[in-house]
């Protein structure tokens, strides 16, 4: 299978980067270069490399043949159908497909029920009691049609159950399901399931999620406010005797194309072909209604038609199970396939290429501005000690005294450090005052005291409308003291460049605008799902304000956790390099000062002392070889060259 060679070639990449970063971090560590921050960092890029997932999302109304498609791309090799799929619903609650190291194959399911309780889907997966575990054969086709099944699994319950566990009820049956003529719904009985099967893709990373039909979407606002979007790739599945429909469209514009900016990873798969050989057309007219149906679904859905793949999924099953060359490529799957990997694999590598990049040629790039400030320091201590051949003592003691003046200006100099230094520990605070999670925390109790004690649908929204304010307001009050740390840094690094000679590129900044656009796109989703009209109506105020902050609130919180990762982790680095100098220049100094009162002491030192020099000069030349190999082995496993530092500042500053 193509799909899983090419995702195998990608894991075996994505090893070879883990073992040149991490003989980058050995080789640190062994020649006792780097500091706990630099082996901190390089064990989270190894952390990311090696806990990497690659998530698709199957999307469709139901009867789309969606659970068909996951069997013909991934599970054809077992020689029957795995996931369940039949006409009607097969899938009522959001499915994931993925595997870890040490888990037991099976299916874990999450009872209906706890939507009642305050914890979202993302907290309970933390509780194994809370979920039913159902075990799976490995070697028993049933075994994994009967574990599949229960996914599909429903129950009949009163109206206002339904209603109260979240699920749309609509008499006619367009905007909700429609209750039976005794009054009772039929819902999932369960609100999630996460299915943990040893498959090769699943073993490297992969995650499959297979999503239920338009109104189980929206019952679950977990699954389009977090789900979804952070899906690397998403299938949109439709038939072709159908085409778009209404609801169709509806899954389209509310799930897949939110905002109209996610195109990247976005496919759409018009399935069901088979449909259209019915043996009384010719090919030539049957790929006629082909062709004339992917450009109607690309003109509805404003997609390029290069973007939609028609494909009998049923087809390519039967295909790959019986071996049939000739079916298999009039299924077309290979298109799809082939699109899957181009799509979703190359944008993976790109950014996990970008990150190792920027960190490792970071650190080898102050690695090597630290070696060389050593190698001039050494350098003049060389120097000094051959003018010293020959001179009496007054030569010698002035030197020492010269020494000593330049120990006693650096140190003098360090006041102006270490202003600075509490300068940046003042704003560090400010920066957590305004992001930190206690000061989210109070905005999220505030809004839900606001919340609570709204009278009407007005205030309720204005609540909830606020809350997105105030969080902006903290991103972007954060946002000025980053900068004004980063311009006070720049210009220290500036001063102890001319005025000591240290060599320091420009400190690198740091952007909160990537969780500005997270919350810009929570609040979209949030006007969608939430603030309608429709949801004010239907919902009691007490099952709104919980809704809101079992997944809204939720989601903002999530957001302000990496934001604070992330600038906790800035922080640390971005001090870090004039930190290093600072201490080097301090040492270099000390040795001189050292060096000369042993001459001064005992002249017959001298020589041994050139010695040494000569000794150390030749050990920092070879670790400054061994330093520009580890970039080589770093840029050759990623496949793209890391821009030295000093030439990015040279850069920088032309």
């Amino acid at each position: 299978m193509a799909l899983i060679e090419n995702y195998s070639a990608y894991t075996r990449w994505r090893g070879d980067v883990a073992n040149s970063v991490q003989h980058l971090r050995s080789w640190l560590n062994q020649n006792e270069i780097g500091d706990a921050q630099t082996d901190a960092r390089l064990q989270y890029v190894l952390d990311r490399l090696r806990e990497d997932k690659l998530v698709v999302a199957f999307v469709a109304e139901f009867s789309r043949g969606k659970s068909e498609l996951i069997n013909a791309i991934f599970f054809s090799h077992y020689g029957s159908r795995i996931l369940p799929s039949s006409a009607g619903r097969t899938t009522m609650c959001p499915t994931e497909l993925q595997w870890e190291d040490g888990q037991q194959p099976g299916v874990r399911l999450l009872p209906i029920e706890t939507r009642n309780r305050q914890e979202s889907i993302s907290e309970l997966r933390r509780t194994a009691s809370e979920w039913v575990f159902e075990p799976i054969a490995l070697d028993d086709a049933e075994s994994l049609q009967r574990a599949f099944a229960r996914v599909g699994e429903t129950r009949l319950v009163p109206r206002d159950e339904a209603e109260q566990l979240g699920f749309p009820i609509d008499d006619t049956g367009v905007n909700g399901t429609r209750p039976d003529a005794n009054g009772m719904v039929e819902i999932a009985a369960w609100r999630h399931a996460i299915v943990q099967f040893p498959h090769p893709l699943l073993e490297q990373g992969l995650v499959i999620i297979d999503t239920p039909g338009l109104n189980a979407i929206g019952s679950e606002p977990e699954l389009t406010l977090s789900l979804l979007p952070s899906a690397h790739s998403v299938l949109y599945i439709l038939a072709a005797d159908t085409g778009v429909t209404h609801s169709d469209l509806q899954v389209w514009q509310k799930h897949v194309n939110v905002g109209h900016g996610q195109r990247r990873g976005r496919i759409v798969v018009l399935n069901k072909i088979d449909g259209l050989w019915d043996g009384l057309r010719s090919e030539q007219d049957v790929e006629g209604e082909i062709g004339k149906q992917v450009r109607s679904v690309a003109s509805i859905l404003e997609v390029p038609e290069t973007q939609v793949f028609p494909v009998s999924a049923q087809k390519a099953l039967l295909a790959k199970v019986n071996r049939d060359e000739a079916l298999l490529e009039r299924s077309r799957i290979a298109d799809l396939e082939a699109a899957l990997s181009a799509e979703l694999l190359p944008t993976r590598q790109e950014i996990i290429r970008d990150n190792t990049l920027l960190e490792c040629g970071e650190i080898v790039g102050r690695v090597g501005e630290l070696l060389h400030t050593r190698l001039v320091g050494l350098r003049e201590q060389l120097k000094e000690m051959a003018d010293l051949r020959g001179k009496n003592q007054s030569v010698i003691e002035y030197m020492m005294r010269k020494v000593r003046a330049e120990k006693d200006e650096f140190d003098r100099g360090l006041q102006k450090y270490h202003a600075v230094r509490s300068v940046f520990t003042n704003l560090s605070n400010r920066v957590y005052s305004h992001i930190g999670m206690d000061a989210v925390r109070v905005e999220t109790r505030r809004t839900r005291e606001a919340m609570t004690g709204a009278t009407l649908s007005r205030d309720l929204r204005n609540a909830m409308v606020e809350f997105f304010d105030a969080l902006r307001a903290k991103l972007r009050n954060s946002s000025g003291d980053i900068n004004e740390i980063t311009s006070m840094l720049d210009a220290m690094y500036k001063r102890m460049a001319v005025e000591h000679g240290l060599k320091l590129a420009p400190p690198n900044g740091f952007s909160t605008l990537r969780y500005e656009r997270d919350i810009l796109r929570l609040e979209r989703s949030f006007n969608e799902e939430i603030n309608t009209l429709t949801a004010m109506v239907t919902h009691t105020k007490g099952s709104l304000t919980q809704r809101f902050f079992e997944t809204v609130a939720l989601e903002a919180r999530k957001t302000f956790e990496l934001a604070n990762r992330d600038v906790e982790q800035w922080l640390r680095v971005v001090m870090s390099p004039l930190e290093t100098q600072v201490r080097e220049y301090q040492l270099q100094l000390k040795r001189r000062l050292e060096s000369v009162k042993r001459v001064h002491e005992a002249t017959g030192t001298l020589e041994d002392r050139i010695k040494e020099l000569f000794q150390a000069e030749a050990a920092l030349l070879r670790q400054m070889k061994e330093i520009d190999a580890m970039r080589f082995m770093i840029e050759k496993a990623l496949g793209s060259e890391m821009r030295p530092l000093a030439d990015a500042a040279e850069g920088k500053a032309a």
